[in-house]
């Protein structure tokens, strides 16, 4: 959906964060004719729809269509309506292909109007109700805008059709809301038993069924094409979807992560026609419980500041919330304008936009500047010789040269003494820079006289340049000294063995996903490899099983690592491998391994595979929209990673009493006996509840009926349910009750609809909760809390009932 149509998902039946479009496609092959006889052959004949229910639309001017629609369909002249650019005209941009379009639309039945209310309504075709709704739109891309804004037909015609899916969905379904359908019945069904809750008896809850539904299926796709939550682009929009969801389940009374529970509906639903959410269901749910977890942290003190300050205007009688306590809600607690919008808007309060778009400006700017000082070697390599640093680090790790330059702070400088942090550059060194995904060495610096300089990092701010970055461990370093410089060894051969472990799994993904995959990023350290790739969709286990086993049979071929220079396009036409924003120059360095991998790169390599020892995947999963992403280790880390696992193995079945042999089915047999006793546990609660409502009886506090009452060993869906039936055997009245465990309570407050205007329930538990050291809120008739302070408990019962003898207005 368009991100400025965000605040009405929900509150009405039809807007969406996500939705699927139908449609068909032509590029010069059929046109106007062919489309429109189609689309009415589908609608008419295969999906049964009453010809006479539907209408057609045509540009004003699209003299051509409207003849098509009368003689193709026979639908009579009052039934093809002809409507402006603004409803019947297509165009991407000011200028360029653009044209005419016609639209199907379905009278629903005046049941179906919602402004009936209205006295001087009249229902009609892009009218302002919901009883006549376009189904199908068919654009023919006919003409080309120039920049004068004329017109010009193109030489090949092609038609670009769309329909949602909702909503024909809910036409063959026979109902009048998109979340009506099926599978978004089913989502609304699933936040009904998370909640507790029934969707259709409160038109405020309602609104957040539909959000919830609505939001958990859209982030479900996102985090399946690998949008993770973060603080922009993408990911802000994930970010913002998840957390006004969350903030609808609290008004439902969710204090509870919950959303993750309703993301496995739908990857239950939608999972087979989209197996990639099956294949990311684990990252789904724990992208969406960590968001909620986080948000929830933050969430409470956000509403108790954003309560506070909504007070203060309603006190002061202004309408405009200051931008000052926006940005505060953002960059503190973690709320999205629209998320503030959105709770401010019931309250008939703004925000004052300007405010808050001003300190959003002089945040970034404050980033920039950040991102300006961390790149400052950039323009600071300018003031050195413009001679090359020579790399001599293939074939040695240990070199003797001069100091060029030094950079401390962001300035050059003629010294560092002992305890600085600097960049050092000298006329050549064995030290590789960080480049093609291989991390720069580490190690050392040193002069005659017994200075010594620790290098931790090696980076290339220009081609040209290598930049030893450290610390200075003993006496002074200065330029133009005479330096001996050492590699670590055990540092740059672990990373060798990573890289050349890299170029043997890239083979093997191609051999065996087939020659699409192509690198798109990765990260050689010493301890471990990160490598992305184009690919569609998750990989079996079993297949990455056997991709594990592959390459450790290359590594056992002991096959030989070779290391040759080339023309760049020579290197190409002999199958070489180039990769990702790598640029080449006319002299390129071919690495082979064996017979089954040739790519081109600058990295440091082992001499033969078999160097590498071992091969251990570790994870693999989606990172953006078509790119997947392997973690492995190699070597002795290899060696350590599976260690580690065999002594966790021996750890469990030393827990379950087994042998690690027979330690998974003691671990099955032991769940099932949890699920078992978990089972009778709830049964029991159950039982214990409604043993607990025959001794609840109602009393009368200043002329109302109320149980305030403390009950026990019960969980909070069995507190609500159990508020809810005794607020239906009162008939009118509140009740109150609350349970508390080791270091938690949970409280519920319900009011009967005729007593609300006199008893607010979320006001009655946010002057309670933090008495046992909590927070909470809700609606007039419901609200939820909970704290971590049960031996307050009865001075809270005590409150409660002080507040229900309080003087009120009948």
């Amino acid at each position: 959906g368009k991100h400025n149509d965000l605040e009405a998902v929900g509150r009405d039946t039809y807007h969406h964060t996500f939705f699927e479009m139908l449609g068909n496609w032509s590029f010069g092959d059929y046109y106007k004719e062919e489309a429109i006889g189609w689309a009415w052959e589908l609608l008419t004949r295969e999906w049964g729809l009453p010809q006479e229910r539907l209408w057609a639309t045509v540009f004003v001017d699209d003299e051509a269509a409207a003849k098509l629609w009368r003689k193709i369909t026979g639908l009579p002249d009052e039934r093809i309506l002809r409507f402006g650019e603004e409803d019947n005209f297509w165009e991407m941009a000011e200028t360029g292909p653009c044209g005419p379009c016609s639209e199907i639309h379905i009278d629903r039945g005046i049941e179906a109007c919602d402004r009936r209310d209205g006295s001087e309504h009249r229902c009609r075709v892009n009218g302002d109700c919901a009883r006549f709704i376009e189904l199908w739109n068919l654009v023919f891309i006919q003409y080309n805008r120039d920049a004068e804004g004329k017109l010009a037909e193109l030489p090949s015609k092609h038609v670009d059709t769309g329909m949602g899916l909702e909503r024909i969905a809910a036409v063959l379904q026979g109902v009048l809301s998109n979340y009506d359908v099926d599978f978004m019945r089913d989502l609304i069904i699933a936040t009904q038993e998370v909640a507790g809750r029934k969707y259709g008896k409160d038109s405020t809850a309602d609104v957040s069924f539909r959000v919830i539904a609505d939001h958990t299926r859209a982030v479900s796709f996102l985090i399946a094409d690998g949008v993770f939550p973060s603080n922009e682009g993408r990911g802000y929009v994930l970010r913002r979807l998840l957390r006004r969801a969350a903030r609808h389940g609290r008004m439902l009374g969710l204090t509870e992560p919950f959303l993750h529970r309703v993301a496995g509906t739908v990857t239950e639903i939608m999972g087979g026609a989209y197996p990639e959410l099956r294949g990311e269901q684990k990252r789904i749910h724990d992208a969406i419980l960590g968001e909620e977890e986080r948000f929830g942290e933050t969430l409470e003190k956000g509403l108790v500041l954003l309560d506070g300050a909504v007070a203060e205007l309603k006190r002061q009688r202004r309408t405009v919330l200051p931008g000052e306590v926006v940005f505060r809600l953002y960059d503190t607690y973690g709320f999205p304008l629209d998320l503030t919008e959105d709770i401010l808007r019931s309250h008939g309060i703004a925000v004052d936009q300007a405010a808050f778009d001003q300190l959003m400006e002089e945040q970034r700017s404050r980033g920039r500047e950040a991102r300006e000082y961390k790149v400052y070697m950039k323009a600071e390599t300018t003031l050195v010789p413009s001679q090359q640093v020579k790399f001599v680090g293939y074939d040695r790790l240990e070199a003797e040269s001069r100091v060029l330059a030094i950079y401390a702070h962001g300035k050059g400088t003629e010294e560092v003494g002992e305890g600085s942090e600097a960049d050092v550059i000298t006329a050549e060194t064995p030290f590789y820079g960080e480049a093609g995904g291989q991390v720069g060495d580490r190690g050392f610096i040193g002069t005659a006289r017994g200075d010594l300089m620790e290098v931790i990092d090696t980076q290339h701010p220009t081609p040209q340049i290598t930049v030893h970055r450290g610390r200075v461990r003993k006496g002074r370093i200065q330029v133009g000294d005479a330096v001996y410089l050492r590699v670590d060894p055990s540092y740059r051969r672990r990373t060798m063995l990573n890289h050349s472990a890299t170029h043997i799994l890239h083979a093997v993904l191609r051999e065996d996903l087939g020659s699409h995959v192509r690198q798109a990023g990765s990260l050689v350290a010493p301890d471990r490899l990160r490598f992305d790739f184009n690919h569609t969709g998750a990989i079996p286990e079993e297949r990455l099983e056997a991709i594990e086993k592959k390459v450790n049979a290359r590594i056992r071929q002991d096959a030989e690592v070779r290391i040759d220079e080339s023309g760049f396009d020579e290197a190409i036409r002999q199958g070489a491998l180039a990769f990702f924003g790598e640029k080449y120059g006319e002299r390129v360095r071919v690495v082979r391994i064996g017979d089954f991998s040739v790519e081109l790169c600058g990295g440091t390599h082992v001499h033969r595979s078999g160097e590498i020892g071992i091969f251990k995947l570790q994870s693999e999963g989606g990172i953006a929209a078509g790119v997947r992403r392997v973690e492995a280790v190699t070597g002795e880390g290899a060696l350590e990673l599976i260690y580690s696992y065999e002594q966790r193995l021996k750890e469990i079945g030393d827990l379950v009493r087994a042998t690690p042999e027979e330690a998974l089915e003691r671990v099955k047999k032991l769940l099932h006996q949890q699920r078992e006793l978990q089972r009778e546990i709830e049964r029991l609660r159950s039982q214990l509840g409604r043993d607990q409502m025959t001794r609840l009886k109602a009393r009368e506090y200043n002329g109302v009926k109320a149980i305030v009452e403390k009950v026990e060993k019960v969980d909070v869906n069995q507190l609500r349910q159990m508020a809810d039936e005794l607020k239906r055997d009162i008939g009118s009245g509140i009740v109150f009750l609350v349970t508390a465990g080791e270091a938690t309570v949970t409280m519920v407050s319900s009011v009967t609809a005729d007593l609300t205007s006199r008893y607010h329930a979320g006001n009655i538990i946010k002057e309670v909760a933090p008495i046992v050291g909590g927070g909470g809120g809700g609606r007039a008739d419901f609200a939820q809390a909970g704290g971590k302070d049960p031996s307050r408990v009865d001075e809270a019962l005590r409150r409660v009932l002080e507040i229900i003898r309080r003087p009120t207005i009948p």
